[in-house]
């Protein structure tokens, strides 16, 4: 029972992720999403209590993954410079398979609770954080706030796919990596 229920939700989040990526949170209604899913609207108070706990999980949820994928891979790395690009692979690769939650946080930002918003918030800002560890590492001489500046920059080249992908996924991986490689290292 809990597989389905799990995949249930999973599948209501990765559609109300496309859906409010097309057409805005405020422009999706419970029965769009129902339907969407192939079930009625009111069926999805059985996964959630609202479209606001739907657009809390999800953003609340891809911030802890991006989080523990990220400092998971710096803990496995052989040293700083494989940790910068192991870092640098895992966000472009969610970048890429997540356009439509990257459009959902840049523009439905707002409708997020303020405990949920405080929650992605912070949990983003510590997975910047493992960054910034990392490029301090590699290069000493970097402060805090430039080396926090360096990934926001690289995380906004990165988060630009659903703007800027206009090859395969494939030829963008290549070239976000390099650039975002580039732009990282002073």
């Amino acid at each position: 029972m809990p597989t389905s229920v799990t995949s249930r939700r999973e599948q209501i989040l990765e559609i109300a992720a496309d859906l409010f990526a097309e057409r805005g949170f405020h422009g999706v209604s419970i029965a769009d999403l129902g339907a969407a899913c192939g079930f009625s609207g009111p069926a999805i108070y059985k996964h959630f209590r609202s479209k606001q706990a739907i657009l809390s999980e999800m953003l609340v949820s891809i911030s802890e993954e991006l989080l523990a994928e990220g400092t998971r891979r710096v803990g496995a790395a052989a040293d700083d410079k494989a940790a910068l690009a192991s870092l640098v692979d895992w966000h472009v690769s969610f970048a890429l398979a997540h356009k439509a939650l990257i459009v959902v946080q840049d523009r439905d930002w707002s409708a997020l609770p303020v405990e949920a918003r405080e929650k992605v918030r912070s949990t983003q800002l510590a997975y910047v954080e493992v960054w910034v560890t990392v490029l301090r590492s590699l290069h000493g001489r970097l402060s805090r706030e430039q080396a926090r500046a360096r990934v926001h920059a690289g995380f906004g080249l990165i988060n630009s796919t659903p703007h800027s992908a206009v090859v395969s996924d494939a030829e963008m991986r290549e070239i976000l990596s390099e650039m975002a490689l580039r732009a990282l290292l002073p």
